[in-house]
Order: structure tokens, then C-alpha cells, then sequence
């Protein structure tokens, strides 16, 4: 199926949000939903946690529900693009914050974890961009996320930096395979923010370092991170496109 036109100036934009539930993702659906956009909260496994994030949708005057699939499952995200359509019309803006993290030297690493990370932060991305490139409407925005970490030597992120590297290059191709759809395509990618994901298995010395390591001397927070969504995302933001914004501090 390939994208409708958008809806009349009355009705509100509408986002689809993978990771939605919690960290970067749940800041991401609080600013999209002060933004006036109704908001899909897709989330893996923690249902309670996707059910308070549309409360707190609701709270802002939006409307919002929450859809538990793997974004690695192509029916299931499918069935997710279905259910966005069904309830508000249609979908002008997704966000892949869903995401996963295992750190160990290559030498070591698992290769049954590897591939259980790629298959989220890689295939998951590619089938809900898949599904996202046929639906979005015109106007629309594709937001991907990749990470500062790929520009830095850090030992024991080589898995995850080639998870994130991979999603860069697959967001600027999709960015000029949608000539003239008027849909952007873009990533972004934060350096360290103190998510639950950031933050296991790290040490207080471990995370000073990083946070003393960018010119701001702090961690970033999801609400740091929420507002460049925001901007790519709006029609402020349209003319950015195939583009990764580091947003990190400072870090290099």
C-alpha cells in the first residue's frame, strides 16, 4: 500500500513510536504529544509501562495507544501500521527508538547476543522503515536512531557501533528512495544519555568519565534528546533531510 495524502489542516498529525514506553522513547512521545500529534506507543514487553505513557499522552490533550510488537516481525509491525491507520486515519511521523545494548571486546563477544541485537536495532529498523516508507503521508518523517558512539573509540561498543553505523546507511539511501514523496528520512544520534539502557552493568567511575569526557560536563537526558526529534519531525524541520544529527554535548 503506498501513502494517502494527509488529512485536512484540522486533524491532528499522528506518530508512530518504537521504544515508546520507556527512556529516549518515552520523552519522545511526551514532546511529540505536547506537540499536538496523537501517538501510537509501541513497546516490546512492558505493558504497564506503554499504558502510562499514553496516560501522560492524554494528559497533554492528545490521543494515544499502545501496541506491543517485535519490530524485527514483519507481520507484526504490519499488523502495527493496520491498527495506526484504523484508529487515527493514518501515520505521518515514525520514530525507531526501540533499541537494544550488549558491550563486550570482539574477541569475546557472543555471537547469539550479536544477533540478537542486530536483529532489533537492524532488521527492526529496516521492517518498520519498510512499513513506514509504503504509508507515511506526504509531509511526513522518518526518524531513526543511530549513535554518537560510532565516531569514537570506545572498546567493547564495536557490536553496537556496527548496529548503529548500519542504520545511518540505510537512513540516507531510504532518503533518496523516497524522491518525490516529500517524506524525509532522518537519524539521530545521541552520545551518552542516562537511560536504563545506558546505565546497566556501568560503575559511578565508568559513568564520570563519560560524562566528564563531553564539554557540558554531564550525561545527557532523554529530554535533551526529545526536542531534535521534535524539530525533524515538524514541518520546521523539513528540510533536513538524510541527514544524522549528533546530539551528544560536545563529544568527540
Amino acid at each position: 500500500m503506498m501513502a494517502s495524502d494527509g488529512g485536512s489542516e484540522a486533524e491532528p498529525r499522528v506518530a508512530v513510536v518504537t521504544g515508546g514506553s520507556r527512556g529516549i522513547g518515552r520523552s519522545v512521545v511526551e514532546q511529540l504529544a505536547g506537540d499536538g500529534l496523537n501517538v501510537v506507543v509501541v513497546y516490546a514487553s512492558n505493558k504497564s509501562e506503554a499504558q502510562a505513557a499514553v496516560a501522560a499522552v492524554e494528559s497533554r490533550g492528545a490521543a494515544a495507544i499502545a501496541f506491543g510488537a517485535d519490530v524485527a516481525n514483519e507481520q507484526a509491525v504490519s499488523e502495527l501500521f493496520d491498527q495506526a491507520e484504523r484508529t487515527f486515519g493514518g501515520v505521518d511521523v515514525v520514530v525507531n527508538a526501540a533499541g537494544m545494548m550488549a558491550l563486550a571486546p570482539l574477541v569475546d563477544f557472543d555471537l547469539a547476543v550479536l544477533d540478537q541485537m542486530h536483529r532489533t536495532n537492524i532488521r527492526g529498523t529496516f521492517v518498520v522503515d519498510q512499513q513506514a516508507a509504503r504509508r507515511v503521508r506526504k509531509g511526513g518523517a522518518i526518524i531513526n536512531f543511530s549513535s554518537s558512539v560510532i565516531g569514537r573509540i570506545v572498546p567493547t561498543y564495536t557490536g553496537y557501533a556496527a548496529s548503529r553505523a548500519a542504520v545511518e546507511a540505510m537512513t540516507f539511501i531510504l532518503a533518496h528512495e523516497l524522491r518525490g514523496r516529500d517524506v524525509t528520512v532522518n537519524a539521530v544520534a545521541p552520545g551518552p544519555t542516562a537511560t536504563d539502557m545506558f546505565l546497566d552493568g556501568k560503575d559511578q567511575e565508568t559513568l564520570d568519565r563519560f560524562a566528564n569526557a563531553v564539554p557540558l560536563e554531564r550525561l545527557g537526558t532523554p529530554e535533551d534528546i526529545a526536542p531534535v526529534v521534535a524539530f525533524l519531525a515538524s514541518p520546521a524541520g523539513h528540510w533536513i533531510n538524510g541527514q544524522t544529527i549528533r546530539v551528544n554535548g560536545g563529544i568527540n
